[in-house]
């Protein structure tokens, strides 16, 4: 049989056909720093224990990239489960939370289990030995009713409730040295490549430590978020208290009728939570004028800032809503990225010194002009609106750089009340698998793109990394700056955006390179049962990404 023939990173080879990428990986392994955890073959991810195909370019991938360090989490996470279970017994159940600045927050869900620094350490002892031991991850499938029962048969309940509502008939499995789990997304060979890592405790349970991307034989530098890990912990709180914890429990409440409920509570969480920031304003006035709201793409800014100001307003507070954006230098003045292009997410995108001298003389109690900058054109306007606040007014500014302590050097702290707004998902697949805040805020920003904007799915994932890089530069460093900040997510979201993304996303097939993305959200959104959206209120956060907000947004 012929050789195929094969562009490899850039270089021509040739392999026999029904070479895994495996071995072939070991061919280039030399090439990187840290171990090839994955492939890509067109636009399709493979594992590296899959057979080459055909004669596509093929791409790996080691720690340095998202998808390697997604493979490499797992791997761990999988091997963590293995090690507990070796140790309290095949009852214990492992809780992977949510990620906290890269690393993972865990829990063992057993009373009578002593989670101290001694225990940690026999379960790190247990885990190195494993990779130490390179022991394969084998993938294989079963029938639905029978990985059912395996679940059952592991104590792994949330598993079990989670195969009933697949809709495919197979499913597939990794073992471990004889011990079964199920994980969303691809799987290292083996566990001799999970050599970095670390358990440490935290909160009510422990991290696990990763490795740094730019450094693999380090640990990932770690700063704790206290303020973004306490908004965690309290909507964890909040799942359990409503029972719906995994993405099995939510589907249930479908099935039940009881998703209205949900809603209706998830709302009302919101709305207790937006008055209690008010509260937090009211309490701080009269030296607050100005409240700086900042938050990463698609968490809702627009509609809490508008809910806000309704709640400032039964408090008697009469709020001014100024954008950022129209302190905007005009475009042929924007800085340029390393590309060239004009780089709007810059702070230096803004005139400081025009935003400090306005807000200096709001504070001072002196009448200003607003500016109005026109994306049309590209330049900044003045259009006879003219503020001067009274007693009991303030100003709600809402910006990526709110939260950066650069945008207002002049204004002293005492004037200002930082909010910070993501969407911090807590809602899990199962215990082992955690639902991305990332990916959350993607599959919103898909569909208010496609609704409101005149953009495809394509486009929306296109440019998404060039967004989430912004973010990394210019709002996640400063969120521990918040005087206050408030989760946009909600339990029920995604039963209610599956219907709206998911069309979008079959659309774009395997010879475009937004596939790898297109697929794992797909796969994703799999796990959902589809909800209508019906009794969702409209000045809800969600309805600005469905429509029918009864706010401008």
């Amino acid at each position: 049989m012929e050789k195929l023939h094969l562009n490899v990173m850039g270089r021509d080879m040739s392999v026999e056909p029904g070479t895994t990428f495996g071995a072939l990986a070991q061919e280039l392994q030399k090439d990187f720093p840290s171990p090839i955890l994955l492939a890509k073959q067109g636009n399709n991810l493979q594992e590296l224990g899959s057979k080459i195909q055909d004669g596509d370019a093929v791409t790996f991938y080691d720690l340095s990239d998202g998808e390697g360090m997604r493979v490499y989490h797992r791997g761990v996470s999988l091997v963590l489960v293995k090690a507990v279970r070796d140790i309290v017994g095949e009852t214990a159940r492992v809780q992977i939370e949510h990620s906290l600045r890269g690393n993972l927050y865990c829990e063992i869900r057993q009373p009578e289990t002593p989670l101290d620094a001694e225990f940690l350490s026999k379960v790190e002892r247990r885990m190195k030995e494993m990779v130490d031991a390179d022991l394969p991850i084998e993938k294989r499938t079963f029938r639905k009713d029978e990985a059912i029962e395996i679940a059952k048969k592991q104590h792994m309940e949330p598993k079990a409730k989670l195969f009933r509502f697949r809709r495919a008939s197979n499913v597939n499995l990794y073992e471990l040295d004889g011990f079964y789990d199920y994980f969303y997304g691809y799987m290292p060979l083996s566990t001799g490549v999970l050599k970095v890592f670390a358990l440490e405790l935290y909160g009510n349970g422990f991290l696990i430590r990763f490795p740094n991307p730019e450094k693999p034989d380090e640990l990932l530098p770690f700063e704790d978020p206290k303020k973004i890990s306490g908004v965690f912990m309290e909507q964890m709180e909040w799942c359990r208290l409503m029972e719906a914890e995994n993405v099995a429990d939510l589907n249930e409440a479908i099935v039940n009728g009881h998703f209205g409920d949900l809603i209706r509570i998830n709302e009302a969480l919101h709305e207790k939570k937006i008055a209690e920031i008010a509260d937090q304003i009211y309490h701080r006035m009269p030296n607050v004028r100005v409240v700086l709201i900042a938050g990463p793409s698609s968490s809702g800014k627009t509609s809490f800032a508008n809910r806000l100001c309704v709640q400032l307003r039964v408090l008697g507070i009469k709020p001014h809503k100024v954008s950022l954006d129209d302190y905007f230098i005009n475009r042929d003045k924007t800085p340029l990225d390393e590309n060239g292009k004009r780089n709007f997410e810059r702070i230096e995108a803004l005139d400081l010194k025009q935003l400090n001298k306005d807000l200096k003389a709001i504070i001072a109690g002196e009448q200003i002009e607003l500016p109005y900058y026109n994306f049309v054109t590209g330049k900044r306007e003045y259009n006879g609106d003219y503020l001067q606040l009274g007693e009991g007014e303030i100003l709600v500014m809402e910006g990526i750089h709110g939260l950066n302590d650069r945008l207002t050097p002049e204004i002293p702290d005492e004037n200002k009340f930082k909010i910070f707004i993501s969407a911090l998902t807590q809602l899990n697949i199962d215990d082992h698998n955690r639902i991305s805040t990332s990916d959350c805020r993607l599959i919103r920003r898909i569909v208010r793109d496609y609704q409101f904007r005149g953009r495809d799915a394509r486009g929306t994932i296109e440019a998404w990394n060039t967004v989430t890089q912004g973010e990394e530069e210019n709002i996640f460093p400063f969120q521990e700056n918040a005087d206050a900040v408030f989760n946009s997510a909600t339990l029920y979201e995604l039963n209610v955006l599956k219907q709206y993304a998911e069309p979008q996303l079959f659309r774009i097939d395997d010879t475009m390179p937004e596939n790898v993305t297109a697929k794992r959200l797909i796969k994703f959104l799999g796990y959902f049962l589809a909800a209508t959206g019906q009794e969702i209120p409209n000045n809800s956060l969600i309805k600005e990404f469905v429509g029918g907000s009864c706010f401008k947004v």
